[in-house]
């Protein structure tokens, strides 16, 4: 958990053991208003009763991307609290209540996001940047890898403009706090990855495509569900 007495703001990372997925919860604690970024349907009942125990609202869902690996359950958390539900406006998700462009800006009291299009692993990622502090990566960017770019629409050579053009820029001091992690890391900073991400901290793009292209990673197991039930906000078609 982030706490930010200063901006007055908290970041709860929620964990689904199952698809490795981090669902942020962040609240402004001077409304009491909150929103929740990669909502896993599996875990709607635990999303909803955390808030509700903590004595929030939830006002907005945001997912970085069209995921492959879970459901999203911005839909039934729409129908159970009339929040708004936010999605990429390359999704595709047509039922979305608001479509995020390239720096598009959005507050919820003292939350206050810039969203910056980062494709790559999906056409359609985005990374949101919170407060100009703290950075959620989606499937961009991972603390010690990235988002895979094999399928989807994937692409090796945009996911390393996304990551070295834009994200990259950003100041050193950047809390990262990814999608996905699969080794048992939380966050960690621009500066960290730039210096110490295998996958692409010092190479060239030739040789990140050469690492991307050999990763012969699984098919994700709900791929075949997942992908059109998340264009639909999560209901399973």
């Amino acid at each position: 958990m982030i706490k930010d007495p200063k901006d007055k703001i908290e970041i709860r990372p929620l964990y689904d053991l199952e698809s490795g997925t981090w669902t942020y919860l962040l609240l402004d604690l001077e409304s009491k208003k909150s929103i929740l970024i990669d909502p896993v349907l599996e875990r709607l009942d635990r999303d909803l009763n955390y808030i509700r125990e903590l004595g929030y609202t939830l006002s907005i869902t945001v997912d970085t991307h069209m995921h492959a690996d879970h459901i999203t359950s911005a839909g039934e958390l729409r129908e159970k609290t009339q929040c708004e539900s936010y999605a990429s406006e390359f999704s595709g998700a047509n039922c979305a209540s608001k479509f995020l462009k390239d720096g598009d800006v959005f507050t919820v009291g003292n939350l206050k996001f810039q969203t910056i299009h980062t494709p790559g692993h999906t056409p359609c990622s985005i990374s949101l940047f919170l407060n100009d502090k703290y950075l959620f990566t989606g499937d961009a960017l991972f603390v010690r890898g990235c988002g895979r770019t094999d399928f989807q629409g994937g692409s090796a050579e945009v996911l390393y403009q996304s990551i070295t053009e834009k994200l990259f820029t950003l100041p050193d001091d950047t809390i990262i706090l990814p999608g996905h992690d699969y080794k048992g890391f939380l966050t960690s900073t621009i500066g960290e990855e730039k210096k110490w991400n295998p996958r692409i901290a010092g190479k060239s793009l030739f040789e990140f495509k050469e690492i991307m292209d050999n990763l012969n990673l699984p098919e994700p197991k709900k791929i075949h569900e997942a992908v059109p039930a998340n264009r639909a906000c999560g209901k399973v078609l």
